[in-house]
């Protein structure tokens, strides 16, 4: 974008004009973004061409606020408990940044709004240069790929996304188990300049040092037993786009000095080679666990830790998103039942709205999973939703006690022994209802008939 200082030609000398709108607008045509000129009592003076076209022309010749055309209100943006970025522009007495939800022809979307003071030869504040710039990475409505939501929360974790997603650094993603870390550390890379390159994960919970040393690092043919032929590690397949290692906090002791060799030299080698490569790639790294903590237990690296920690984002818990779980549930309808339009009636959406959520939004799009089992209509009512909360096996309900377990006393059982408690309970709650029960558990019909029969469960 042009490099515009905050000195420049004194817009009062264009108004005095004649016809002062077409100079005004071509003063903005120098801009790559959406541009208006506001006087210090918000009026919009003049547009450019590309905020025309992004958010329709606006007649100059008459007056035109700017908190009313971008979002209808009757009052400045802090007098209707938003933050202004003028207001903060004029306090600081230079440019300033703040995330909004506009008004567009679209309807409500995401804007970036950097506010530019302009003064005259003396050092009087005359006007502002606003610029606008969507953001696409993000949605007020139902949609199929972006992040969706409206809440304060979202939003203001969606504008640290924006302002560290063109840079380089590192970033550390924080939050509880089913928040959404994945989808933000998607955003950061679409945000990217790197965007056109590969987004490379690498799941760290349950991996040994070996398996995460040859996970990330490849290795080559007869490094150990079983590698048959050579392969490539995820930061070779990452070079030039991003490394995204999730839960973080997982990454054994021993393997963390060369993943913040790597990280500090640029350097690896593959497992069973001498040779020395470059790695090239921008990382992020997401976990629910309490690094900090677990530094000063002696269970992560502190080196290591401030390494990653450059740009820490934490990822608000849908308890804190309460506003926005109206479009999350009909994007998350959308995505569960793409050939099949579903609605939520009113009483269903308020009971969504007052449930805690402790899965967050794993267990919202689970939920609804359910609901769309137990319906036999289009039509999802208080009573499906209900039904669906009554079904829930998850462990986050229960936190102390072993899942399935049956009395307080009873201890950890085996991975096939809790599998047949899981789906003796889905029978009795399915009424014996086997293709239901197969889609709770997303395994196949067939499957379930020799589960069943092989842990000897009869239908109730």
């Amino acid at each position: 974008m042009t490099n515009q200082t905050t000195n420049m030609t004194n817009p009062m000398t264009l108004i005095a004009t004649n016809n002062p709108a077409p100079a005004l607008q071509n003063m903005l045509e120098g801009y790559d973004y959406p541009a208006i000129l506001v006087s210090t009592n918000y009026e919009i003076l003049a547009t450019n061409r590309l905020y025309q076209k992004a958010f329709g022309r606006i007649d100059t010749q008459k007056t035109h606020h700017c908190f009313e055309v971008s979002h209808g209100y009757s009052v400045p943006c802090d007098q209707a408990g938003e933050d202004c970025p003028l207001i903060a522009a004029r306090t600081s007495g230079h440019k300033e940044r703040v995330l909004h939800i506009h008004q567009t022809p679209r309807g409500k979307e995401h804007v970036d709004v950097e506010m530019v003071p302009i003064f005259d030869n003396d050092g009087e504040l005359n006007f502002f240069v606003e610029l606008l710039r969507p953001i696409p990475i993000a949605s007020t409505m139902a949609a199929s790929n972006d992040m969706v939501g409206i809440s304060p929360p979202f939003n203001k974790m969606l504008s640290q996304i924006t302002r560290v997603g063109t840079s380089d650094a590192s970033v550390l993603l924080l939050g509880e188990s089913g928040a959404g870390k994945e989808l933000a550390a998607r955003a950061i890379h679409q945000a990217s300049t790197r965007n056109d390159k590969a987004m490379v994960t690498l799941e760290c919970a349950g991996l040994t040092e070996s398996l995460f040393e040859s996970e990330l690092f490849g290795h080559v043919k007869g490094a150990f037993t079983g590698a048959h032929s050579n392969r490539k590690g995820l930061v070779e397949l990452a070079n030039g786009g991003t490394l995204f290692l999730d839960e973080i906090g997982d990454v054994p002791l021993g393997m963390q000095i060369k993943l913040l060799r790597l990280l500090e030299s640029g350097t690896y080698r593959t497992v069973g080679s001498a040779e020395v490569k470059k790695a090239d790639f921008r990382l992020l790294c997401a976990t629910h666990k309490d690094i900090l903590h677990m530094v000063n237990q002696g269970k992560f690296r502190q080196d290591l830790y401030y390494r990653i920690n450059v740009f820490p984002i934490r990822i608000p818990s849908l308890r804190e998103r309460q506003a926005d779980i109206p479009v999350l549930a009909t994007t998350l309808l959308q995505r569960i039942s793409p050939n099949k339009e579903l609605h939520l009636t009113d009483s269903a959406m308020q009971q969504l709205k007052e449930y805690p959520y402790p899965g967050n939004i794993r267990e919202l799009r689970n939920l609804l999973n359910r609901a769309v089992v137990l319906t036999d209509t289009n039509l999802l009512d208080k009573n499906v939703i209900a039904e669906s909360m009554e079904v829930d096996y998850t462990p986050t309900s229960h936190p102390n006690q072993a899942p399935f377990a049956t009395t307080e006393a009873d201890e950890w059982v085996d991975l096939k022994t809790a599998e047949q408690r899981y789906l003796a309970e889905l029978m009795r709650a399915f009424s014996g209802n086997k293709e239901k029960v197969a889609m709770v558990a997303n395994i196949s019909l067939r499957s379930l008939y020799r589960k069943l029969k092989e842990a000897n469960i009869i239908d109730e």
